[in-house]
């Protein structure tokens, strides 16, 4: 019985003490709360009420993202130290090494603790001296989620291409076998809308009107073509084509290639 009573007295201290520290689970900045209690493993609480283990790294209650953390937040953390230069690739809202030794970096060159992970005191100085990122900036290398097909797009097989979403689907008979970033043409050279045909493949092209590499390249309306882009996977939406479709993902635009066949639907809208 006294064993008991003390087991007892022990959890209740347990659940007095135990430490709460913020992390956003969408990387956003209404951090919900971590409970964890010493000697435990970690609880978190999803949306849906229930509770699932999850071992993570102790964090300061003050440190908003760190190494492992996704999401929109990160992100935005990422499209800002490129601002700042201490960044050059992404963003891709996952906070990897990189992320984490560009923040150490700006952190050092402030006098701030070089720990890497982006504390309440860093977010601020960070915001402070750079400007809200926006849509493209925040998905400059890709990554943004697709739009609705159009109607056009939901019978045979297709190449959907949303020029507001700047994605490409590849869909089947209403269902997306799959989706991939896509570049267009830059304001003097747009790339047509409307719906058209795969009229010709060819797995290495040269054009023969700018002298730039074309591979995998599907033609649906004369010189106009959906292919992989050396300039797009390197600068992202910095730049902008001569009216083809560009792919920056090779391995994705490889798959696709082998796919899509000659007479294959292409519909480009916005």
């Amino acid at each position: 019985m006294g064993r008991a009573l003390a087991a007892s007295a022990a959890l209740s201290a347990l659940v007095t003490v135990c430490g709460c520290t913020a992390q956003g689970a969408d990387g956003g900045h209404h951090l919900p709360v971590r409970i964890q209690l010493p000697g435990s493993s970690t609880t978190r609480s999803g949306g849906d009420g229930k509770s699932s283990a999850a071992p993570a790294p102790a964090r300061a209650a003050n440190v908003l993202w760190a190494r492992g953390d996704s999401g929109m937040g990160v992100r935005e953390l990422q499209a800002r130290l490129r601002q700042v230069d201490w960044l050059f690739d992404g963003p891709t809202g996952t906070y990897d090494d990189l992320t984490e030794q560009a923040v150490a970096g700006f952190q050092g060159k402030r006098g701030l603790p070089k720990t890497g992970q982006t504390d309440r005191v860093t977010w601020q100085r960070l915001v402070g001296m750079t400007h809200e990122p926006g849509k493209w900036d925040l998905y400059l290398m890709g990554g943004q989620p697709a739009g609705a097909p159009d109607p056009r797009c939901l019978t045979g097989r297709v190449l959907c291409i949303d020029k507001t979403s700047r994605t490409l689907r590849w869909m089947i008979d209403g269902r997306t076998v799959s989706t991939m970033a896509v570049r267009f043409g830059a304001q003097y050279t747009p790339t047509r809308d409307g719906e058209f045909q795969v009229y010709w493949k060819a797995r290495t092209w040269v054009s023969t009107l700018y002298h730039s590499p074309m591979p995998y390249a599907m033609f649906f309306s004369g010189g106009q073509a959906v292919h992989f882009s050396y300039d797009f996977s390197m600068r992202g939406y910095a730049g902008g084509s001569h009216g083809c479709v560009n792919v920056r993902d090779e391995a994705a635009i490889s798959s696709l290639f082998a796919q899509v066949r000659t007479g294959d639907k292409v519909v480009v809208y916005k």
